[in-house]
Parts: C-alpha cells; structure tokens; sequence
C-alpha cells in the first residue's frame, strides 16, 4: 500500500511539473500549485518495515478538490491556488485523453499533498486506482472552466457534452435518415510519457 501511495503522488507530481512548465510562462498565470515529493523509507529492524516521509506543510490545510458533487468548497470555488488545482485536473483529463485523474488535491497554498489518481481502466500506466472510475465521470459533468483554463486553452467539457446531447435530439426528432449525418471525431491528445517507471 505506501508504494503504491507513493508511486501515485510522485506520479501526480510529474504531471504537476510539465503542467508548471506549460502554465508558468503564460501571462498572468502566475504562482503553479506544486505536489510535494513523497519518499519511502525501508525500516528492516521495525515491526513496520516501510514508511512514507514528505515534508511537513505548515499553515491552514485546504481541501481544494472534492469527492463528493454535494460538497461545495467555497475556498476551492473562489481561491487563486482553488482555481488553479481544478486547471490543472482539467489539464491532466485533456493530457491523458480522459484515461486519467489527479483526485484529492489538498494542502497549504500552493503545496499540495496526499493525492489520489482515478483511471478509466484498471492498470493504466500501472496504477491499481485508489480512487473509483466514478470520479472522472462526477469531474466531467461538474468541473466548471475558469480563467486558468482559459489561458491554457483547454477545451471545455460541459460544451462538448451539451452539444453531443443535442446532435442526438435533433437526429431523433428531425432526421429520420441520420446516415447522412458526418460524425466528427476529436483528435487524439498526445499521452504524456512514462514518467516512473513501475518497477517497485
């Protein structure tokens, strides 16, 4: 279990880097949310022979991203570091072409810590998933763009679903010869690299 928790927050903090390196350059952009390093300890001598050691983040711990759609977070909603994690999950979804998820994102400011990954398939990249498929799919329909988005020019999710919703009311209802219709396919997002390797 503490390796696969490392694996998945040094993982996050690999794809917190490159998103770093895209968005710091941008005008305005600013200050990027940065997932601290988590590093494994090997105790042979202790009852417990494996520990995790990160550093210790002082100041108020912040719950940036929810798991639960009912949860409102104001801090999330209306904060600069809030804004930014939510980019960055919107940043990551469109990177690994929805295969993948940082979940969890919480910590003090900008430091972030005790993440978790949820993956459209079991094993992608060679994560057991510690967070359910659901998570994506409650990301999809609630994550609302903010300016950070913007200027990271990510495409928006809520108008890709409203207009698959209403091609197809419209192919039901008007068109009853809905072959003649062209169906557009997306271009394929080029997937991040291994980053880690799984030998662990």
């Amino acid at each position: 279990f503490v390796i696969q928790e490392c694996y998945v927050q040094n993982t996050a903090r690999e794809y917190a880097k490159i998103y770093a390196a895209e968005a710091e350059p941008l005008e305005g952009f600013g200050e990027v949310p940065e997932i601290i390093p988590i590093f494994l300890v090997h105790r042979p001598a202790n009852n417990i022979p494996y520990a995790t050691v990160e550093e210790e983040l002082v100041g108020e711990f912040v719950k940036y991203s929810v798991r639960d759609g009912k949860e409102v977070n104001f801090l999330r909603r209306d904060s600069e570091a809030g804004q930014k994690c939510c980019t960055f999950q919107h940043w990551v979804y469109e990177k690994t072409n929805g295969s993948l998820l940082v979940t969890d994102l919480q910590g003090v400011g900008m430091k972030l810590t005790d993440v978790g990954i949820a993956t459209l398939a079991k094993g992608y990249k060679g994560f057991k998933g510690n967070c359910s498929i659901s998570f994506i799919e409650q990301f999809r329909a609630l994550h609302q763009c903010n300016k950070y988005c913007e200027m990271l020019g990510l495409k928006s999710l809520r108008t890709t679903h409203q207009k698959q919703r209403k091609a197809t009311s419209i192919k039901s209802k008007n068109l009853p010869n809905s072959s003649t219709i062209k169906k557009t396919v997306p271009k394929k997002a080029r997937e991040p690299r291994d980053f880690i390797s799984s030998e662990h």
